[in-house]
Order: C-alpha cells, then sequence, then structure tokens
C-alpha cells in the first residue's frame, strides 16, 4: 500500500508521521512510503535518512495527498489540508473532532476513512495512542508552569522547588490518568508540594503506591476544589474523556480566587479545555493573562520537543499501521475492536458516538459503515 506523509503545517507543528526507522519498517513489508521534503527536519531526521530508509521524497504536499491510500499525521488536518483528502483515502492521525465543528464537517464531506489516534483503545480501556503524547505533555507541563512562575514571564517570581529555608511552590493536578501521573513525576522530582485530584478511589491508591508520601491524594467528591485551588502557586488540567470535550472543572470565579501571578496549564485543551478561562495558544506565543494569572494553554505541547515525541508515538502507532496498510482498513478494524473504536469518520457518517452528540450529526455505528 501506498503511505504518504506530509510535512506538518499547524504553527510550531514540528514533529512528523513517521521516523525512518518506521519507514524501513513499512518499506520491508512491501508498502510505499513518500514523504515530504522536508518534513522531519526540525524533528532531525533529514531526507537522506528518509531515503536510505526506502522512502521516496516528494516537493509538494499536493502529490502527497494525491497519490497516497493512507495519510500518515500527527496534528488534525488544517484547512487547506482538509481540501485535498480524496474519497475513500485513510486518514491516520490525532483528530480531536469533539473541538472542532468545522474539521469535522469538512472530513465528513470528503467521504474519507478518519481514524484518529487518541480514541484507539485496549483491553483494559485504555488510550495507547495518545499516552505517549500525554506522558510528554504531562512532564512539560510542570517545565513550562515553573518557566511561566519565573518574574520576568509575569509570575509570582517563586521557584517551584523552593530552596534551602524556603517552601516550595504549591502545585495541583486535575485529574490522576496519564497526564496527571507524569506531571506529578516531574513535580516531585522538583521537590514541590503536589496534590493530585481524581475521583477514583482506586487510581488515587495507585498513584499513592507509585509516589508515597511525595503526593497528596485528593478525591474530587471529598475536596473542596475552590480553596485548594486558590492556594496553589501550579494549577495542571489533566483531565480527559475520550474522545469528548473536556468537561470545565475550573470556572472563572475559582480563578480569581488564586494568588496574583499563579499559574494555569491546561493541557485538555486540545479537546476544549478543562478551565473555562482557557483558550489555544501556540509555542510562539504560549501564554496570556486572565485576572492577574498566567495562562498556558499550547494545543500541541509534545511540538515543542520533536525528536523525543515522534519516536515516543511511532513506538506506539507503527504496529497499528503495519496491520492497517497490511490488512486493508475493512479487516484491520473488523478483526480489532479496540482498534475499530478509533474511527471516527467513515464514508460520509459520524461513527464516533461522542463527536456526533456534540455536533448533531446522526450516529452510524462503525461496523454498519464498514460492513
Amino acid at each position: 500500500m501506498k503511505i504518504g506523509v506530509p510535512k506538518e503545517i499547524k504553527p510550531q507543528e514540528n514533529r512528523i508521521g513517521l521516523t525512518p526507522e518506521s519507514v524501513k519498517e513499512l518499506v520491508s513489508n512491501g508498502h510505499e512510503v513518500l514523504i515530504e521534503n522536508g518534513g522531519g527536519f526540525e524533528a532531525g531526521f533529514e531526507n537522506d535518512q528518509y531515503k536510505s530508509s526506502g522512502a521516496k521524497i516528494v516537493e509538494k504536499a499536493e502529490d502527497i495527498f494525491n497519490d497516497s491510500e493512507i495519510i500518515v499525521k500527527v496534528k488534525e488536518p488544517l484547512s487547506s489540508e482538509v481540501k485535498m483528502i480524496k474519497e475513500n483515502q485513510i486518514v491516520f492521525t490525532y483528530l480531536h473532532l469533539a473541538a472542532a465543528k468545522e474539521l469535522t464537517q469538512g472530513l465528513v464531506d470528503s467521504k474519507s476513512i478518519c481514524i484518529a489516534y487518541e480514541t484507539v483503545t485496549d483491553n483494559k480501556g485504555r488510550l495507547p495512542l495518545l499516552a505517549p503524547m500525554s506522558a510528554v505533555a504531562g512532564r512539560m507541563s510542570v517545565q513550562a508552569g515553573a518557566h511561566c512562575l519565573e518574574k520576568n514571564q509575569k509570575g509570582r517570581g517563586l521557584l517551584l522547588g523552593g530552596a534551602p529555608g524556603v517552601e516550595p511552590g504549591n502545585v495541583v493536578i486535575l485529574g490522576g490518568g496519564v497526564v496527571g501521573e507524569n506531571a506529578a513525576i516531574i513535580a516531585t522530582g522538583m521537590k514541590a508540594k503536589v496534590h493530585i485530584i481524581d475521583k477514583s478511589e482506586k487510581r488515587l491508591n495507585e498513584l499513592s503506591k507509585i509516589f508515597g508520601d511525595k503526593i497528596i491524594p485528593e478525591h474530587s467528591d471529598k475536596t473542596d476544589l475552590n480553596k485548594l485551588i486558590s492556594n496553589c502557586d501550579l494549577l495542571v488540567g489533566g483531565v480527559l474523556i475520550p474522545g469528548a470535550e473536556a468537561p470545565k472543572l475550573v470556572t472563572k470565579d475559582m480563578i480569581k480566587n488564586m494568588k496574583r501571578g499563579s499559574v494555569v496549564v491546561d493541557v485538555a485543551i486540545d479537546q476544549g479545555g478543562c478551565i473555562e478561562t482557557s483558550k489555544p495558544t501556540t509555542h510562539a506565543e504560549p501564554t496570556y493573562i486572565v485576572n492577574d494569572i498566567v495562562h498556558y494553554c499550547v494545543a500541541n505541547m509534545p511540538g515543542g520537543v520533536p525528536r523525543t515525541s515522534t519516536i515516543a508515538l511511532n513506538n506506539a502507532t507503527l504496529p497499528f499501521l503495519l496491520k492497517l496498510a497490511g490488512d486493508g482498513y475493512k479487516k484491520a478494524l473488523l478483526e480489532d475492536n479496540n482498534f475499530l473504536a478509533g474511527l471516527n469518520v467513515c464514508q460520509g457518517k459520524v461513527t464516533y458516538k461522542a463527536v456526533a452528540d456534540t455536533f448533531g450529526h446522526n450516529f452510524v455505528p462503525p461496523k454498519e459503515v464498514i460492513n
């Protein structure tokens, strides 16, 4: 099968859909791979590396879309890319459609087959293709938040880890999933005081076993969230509902009660954000101020560390891509319900219920469309 990888065009998005190692694996399995010229440069992958792995370097994105049966990307297609997607073409990438009405309609109109990394599941209900980027974003959230707390970034002028004789900063992490756990790894490593809020007692117990007395687990139903947030220096939003818009857990009034110069990092911004005052930002202009609170809401945080992110993502996505290219999408999806969960749009139908419900589309079960 012919697989095309266009260069990412979202602002400051420096990742690429395939590494040279992944290309080598695909080519050895009899597939043809097209890479847009310079597509991997910002992630540290040169054209010559792709050529040595068996890829063909293509000058224009238009030629990638015209000649490929499968399009492999990292971020959701932008409007200029949606126009190039063909009927029955397979698009395999992050989509985050619950926060993207126009994109959803564009993909429906294209009559393509759109499989979202972020809704593919495993046998335990986890999200194996979202997890690597959630881990990166979780770790980056505290790194970015600590930087934003510096005075020249309009923060409180506070060192998150404190200093001899000086109390460390107070970190509140909303959500104890992959983002929350990885945020806690960095925050506890910095010696900050860390609260993790989650609704699952079981998950909080797991986190307590991992971190011991380095964290303070907080059950969401038994915690005064407003009080906890008002006392924190760094608030990390890492709450996710698979395939759906993130719930707004933090209100404008809660933000007003935070200390001047405190920092909010909303990792859930890809899915609309879990903080009412959040709006998407970019790596070029990552922050803005609301009520004297610094907001960092970069919608593609892992794009800031593209080499790490691209390799981590490929480690997770390549087995699925090999199956998709080797068996065709119908066989690959029908034989694996976990992979089938990734099908969001197919031949003009919305096949992921949370997306259909969000925008009022008619939901069609994916097996009905494929069969």
